[in-house]
């Protein structure tokens, strides 16, 4: 079981303000996502095998920045309501909730760069099975904190888990490795720009 580890926790003042709670994950998911180079990305995903149900590559910012405001709220929820508490044993949760939470937000920001910078998937799949356990947990620690911190974060655990099908499903079926899997030749519907290289799925 996760305690609270000081270490491994962002500081209280963080949850403490809701613009600084809701915009640190915001600001983060962005950061990566242009070091990691937005255009790069989207030729990368549209160039792999991938399973049924995949969303178009558009859908992913709006839906990121909206969990992770979502996530961020919740935090500065629980937190405030954790620490006002007059009961030693709510208190000690909002600590652990407060550990897991800063965790989780490090598993996830790491998954881009080890699925599409460095075209890890087994890393990338063993991280985001990890992250969503994480965030499991830590909708439970926060259910018996907060009830509306802990169904706040339940569209984000739920979307965790459909990104771990999608990661699992898109390593399996490009043989756990992208790089042998790129032609230059684009497949049909996969776009046309001239610098991507496209899996051949014949």
């Amino acid at each position: 079981m996760t305690t609270h580890i000081p270490s491994l926790t962002l500081p209280g003042q963080v949850f403490a303000q809701p613009a600084t709670s809701i915009l640190l994950p915001i600001a983060l998911g962005a950061g990566i996502g242009f070091f990691i180079r937005p255009k790069e990305t989207q030729n990368t995903y549209l160039a792999l095998k991938q399973p049924p149900y995949r969303p178009p590559p558009q859908v992913f910012g709006p839906m990121w920045t909206a969990l992770y405001g979502l996530m961020g709220y919740s935090a500065y929820r629980a937190w405030n309501t954790g620490m006002a508490s007059l009961n030693p044993n709510t208190v000690a949760l909002t600590k652990q909730g407060a550990t897991l939470y800063t965790i989780q937000l490090a598993l996830n920001i790491i998954w881009m760069p080890l699925f599409f910078g460095l075209k890890r998937p087994i890393e990338a799949t063993a991280d985001i099975t990890i992250l969503t356990g994480t965030v499991g947990y830590l909708t439970y620690i926060w259910s018996q904190v907060d009830e509306v911190a802990a169904w706040g974060i339940v569209p984000y655990l739920g979307w965790l888990s459909f990104a771990t099908y999608l990661s699992a499903g898109t390593g399996y079926l490009n043989n756990w490795n992208f790089a042998d899997k790129e032609t230059g030749t684009p497949p049909p519907d996969r776009g046309s720009g001239v610098d991507t290289k496209y899996v051949n799925e014949k």
